[in-house]
């Protein structure tokens, strides 16, 4: 039977949940371009495509793709290589042509699982490889196979060679890397002067050399100790070194992926490198960077041992002991995340932001929101993002103008857009801080993008940016996963080692993360492409959302490990959890698109509970003092916080929140409203312990109530009115209101040239406490808007087709194709 045969009938088997989880991992539909699968076996060709292995592949841990590459390296031992290996990038212009490859037929490399099994000790590393391989099949990286025997997909047959931390070709290397001046002086330096007099015959001695593990050997008992030290840590893989020994043929500043490098004159200042350089035992792929090529790595790997593939990660080794009540900290860092994203969300209810025509929210928009809820920018700039893709507030367009009549009608303006809260805001508001949290750690657990980095110093910082970071749910994925392997009691150094130490870890939970990494000049891992800078903010984050604190996983963000283990990420630009009933607990409330997923919903109740344990309920008392403070232990209760916010200002945020109430503030409530007897019976009733009232600020309320409303705000365009004809006198007067070109024209009866809204303000800000009044006479109270804008986060059934419409009759998501198969027996 082969291989395609005998996967179609194990997918049949399935139950609709298994099948669900298989191909989510593999992306599907979406990684099948949307196009139509209908029966089990077009999915099975599918599953075996090359792509489709691959994003399986990376979907696992680095111990599991080094059991794989050694079954593969057995294979290619008992049946010889596979046809196909060397067309790794295709013809590199439009007129060559690639030669057909006849496909491999992974059921005629069979290999016994015997031997396989035979690498591991009997006992615990044996029953764990037989677990991994268990695990492997049922993400189908091991194909059906008769008892007893392994099937692998055709690419790793293909790519044997490349999936155990070796380099590219030594051939291929030297093709991209050098003109003929650089090859025929390796040549030179390996077999002596006038071995060669063209390129190509200077390049088929260095690969016919390199490819002789005899002579490799030979060659490298000769060199230097500095060029065998990097060797001991470049031939396990990975392949990469940081050096100075190239430059671009142009001058660096011209050297891109498709640059000529030479040797730079003088070397790189270290033996060692340079040696193997000169050598062709390095190859340059990059500025400062070098390849050490498959052939070398091959001939000095120990071949005569029996393959001992790792399993499990090495343990970490840079760690602190935990302090006492860490635990609590990263619980009082958690409700103050709530606390914070209430506020920003509060100040962007009061007053939405405009959506720039390039993008994101202006620096002065997200100012004045930061100012409002007394955050610091870039902390604005995150509970903005993740409000967004928490389905918490989302962009409208206003209405636009109205088009001119007549025959040469210009065309109609393009609305402009507004961030407003979202119709889920109310909701969310009146919840307890478990509840706030809990769709904000969803969407960041999730979000494409590490919010908070900003790699180009010269660029601005905005909110609201477009999530593509195709990496960043990797790396917050493998850090937490790795975090979560700290011994007890104990937490990651925040240093250098700790970093590098906690990289190469995340990198072995999520092998697409080698892709960024290499040895230094001290044969050390170290980073590429900024990913230690986009570490350390993704660390940062989770720190501020009691993810992390000092350095270890919390209860929370262990739960949030296990909500991205059940493959929340799958489902963006929907948000596992963010649909949730903010004010539920336990099971209830999450939702039918969770109802469906029992594996996802478990994980997102697990979190939810999680956060109850470690967030306080919320406090429905206030200590108030002489000094005119008001201070709320924990997270205040909503209803509290909008009392407080209405009479007074925030001074101070942490284990505590004080509002400082002044005449100003109080004023504010006026405005809104409200009498001082309503002030002074609502803040008694919420005095801790039912104390009365401090004197200072009973007196405080009633001053302010006594002085409020004397002056009349009349909407015309506009009068201001007053029963105290010396108010009136002394406000026409008042050189601070000169801006107003105020003009008596009756005892009690000033007018003003400016708009109401304006003269308003102009007289609070000189001190004074005017009201508004309508032409009937009527008192206007000043009110935050309630406009709301529609959720538009799609349900996780149809998250892919946000991108783009899938094809006429193909199901959106993995869950509904693998009801349409099972349907379909």
């Amino acid at each position: 039977m082969n291989a395609r045969t005998a996967l179609a009938k194990w997918l049949g088997t399935l139950d609709p949940e298994r099948l669900t989880a298989l191909l989510e991992e593999r992306d599907l539909p979406l990684a099948a371009g949307y196009r139509r699968i209908t029966t089990v076996r077009e999915l099975a060709e599918h599953l075996l495509t090359d792509e489709s292995v691959g994003q399986g592949l990376l979907a696992g841990t680095a111990g599991e793709l080094e059991l794989l590459a050694s079954i593969a390296a057995l294979a290619l031992e008992r049946h010889g290589p596979a046809a196909g290996g060397e067309d790794e990038d295709g013809p590199r212009y439009p007129w060559q042509q690639r030669k057909p490859v006849p496909p491999v037929e992974p059921a005629d490399r069979l290999v016994p699982e015997g031997d396989v099994l035979s690498w591991f000790e009997p006992g615990e590393k044996r029953q764990r490889a037989e677990h991994t391989l268990t695990r492997l099949r049922e993400r189908a990286l091991l194909l059906p196979a008769p008892k007893g025997r392994l099937a692998l997909p055709p690419l790793l047959h293909v790519r044997a060679a490349g999936f155990d931390g070796y380099g590219r070709t030594a051939d291929r290397l030297l093709t991209t890397a050098y003109n003929a001046p650089e090859v025929k002086r390796i040549a030179a330096n390996l077999l002596g002067e006038g071995a060669a007099r063209t390129r190509d015959q200077a390049q088929e001695l260095i690969t016919a050399l390199l490819a002789d593990p005899a002579r490799v050997r030979a060659l490298v008992a000769d060199a230097p100790a500095r060029a065998l030290e990097l060797l001991d840590h470049l031939v396990p893989g990975p392949p990469l070194l940081r050096t100075h020994c190239f430059a671009g043929r142009y001058g660096e500043q011209h050297a891109g992926p498709d640059s000529k490098y030479v040797f730079r004159e003088g070397g790189s200042g270290d033996e060692g490198t340079d040696w193997l350089a000169a050598r062709g035992l390095l190859v340059p792929v990059g500025l400062d960077l070098v390849e050490l090529p498959y052939e070398v790595a091959r001939a000095l790997r120990d071949g005569g041992a029996a393959p001992s593939p790792r399993l499990e990660p090495e343990p970490f080794t840079a760690t602190a002991p935990l302090p006492s009540g860490w635990e609590g900290e990263g619980g009082t860092a958690a409700a103050a995340a709530a606390w914070r994203a209430e506020l920003v969300l509060r100040a962007l209810a009061a007053e939405p932001v405009a959506i720039r025509k390039a993008g994101g929210i202006a620096v002065r928009d997200t100012r004045r929101l930061a100012k409002a809820a007394g955050a610091d920018e870039a902390g604005t700039r995150l509970w903005l993002d993740l409000a967004v893709n928490a389905g918490l507030a989302a962009p409208r367009d206003d209405e636009p103008a109205p088009a001119f009549r007549g025959r040469r009608n210009p065309k109609a303006p393009k609305p402009s857009a507004r961030l407003l809260p979202s119709d889920r805001y109310d909701a969310w508001a009146a919840a307890p801080p478990a509840g706030k949290l809990l769709p904000l750690l969803a969407a960041w657990a999730v979000v494409p993008a590490v919010l908070s980095h900003w790699p180009d110093p010269d660029e601005t910082p905005v909110a609201l940016i477009s999530p593509q970071d195709e990496d960043a749910v990797t790396l917050r994925a493998g850090v937490l996963r790795a975090l979560a392997l700290l011994p007890d009691g104990h937490g990651l150094t925040a240093n250098a080692r700790g970093y590098t130490e906690l990289l190469a870890l995340a990198a072995w939970f999520q092998p697409a993360l080698r892709t960024h990494l290499a040895a230094d000049a001290t044969g050390e891992l170290t980073g590429l492409d900024g990913v230690l800078d986009r570490m350390a903010a993704t660390l940062t984050e989770a720190a501020l959302l009691g993810v992390v604190a000092h350095g270890a996983l919390t209860p929370v963000g262990r739960a949030l490990c296990r909500l991205l283990e059940a493959g929340a990420a799958h489902h963006y630009p929907a948000v596992p959890g963010a649909g949730a009933d903010p004010s539920a607990r336990g099971s209830e409330g999450l939702g039918e698109d969770l109802a469906l997923r029992p594996t996802l919903a478990k994980a997102v109740a697990t979190l939810r509970e999680e956060l109850y344990a470690a967030l306080p309920e919320p406090s429905d008392k206030a200590r108030f003092q002489s000094d005119l403070t008001a201070t709320v232990t924990g997270a205040p209760a909503p209803a509290l916080a909008d009392l407080l916010s209405t009479v007074g200002d925030i001074e101070s945020e942490g284990h505590a929140v004080v509002w400082r109430i002044t005449a100003t503030s109080v004023r504010r409530a006026l405005d809104a409203g409200w009498s001082a007897d309503e002030l002074l019976d609502r803040l008694t009733a919420a005095s801790e312990r039912d104390i009365p009232l401090p004197q200072p600020l009973a007196y405080t309320i009633k001053d302010t109530a006594r002085t409020h409303g004397q002056l009349k705000v009349v909407r015309a365009a506009c009068c201001i009115r007053s029963d105290d004809i010396a108010l009136i006198a002394e406000v026409d007067q008042a050189r601070g209101l000169a801006k107003l070109r105020l003009r008596r024209i009756a005892p009690t009866v000033l007018i003003s040239t400016a708009p109401p809204e304006e003269t308003l303000s102009a007289l609070r800000t000189a001190g004074y406490a005017p009201t508004q009044e309508a032409e009937t006479g009527t008192t206007l109270l000043d009110r935050a808007p309630t406009d709301r804008a529609p959720t538009l986060m799609p349900t996780l059934d149809h998250a892919h087709a946000a991108y783009g419409e899938p094809g006429r009759g193909a199901p959106a998501s993995a869950r509904l194709l693998a009801a349409t198969l099972t349907a379909a027996g």
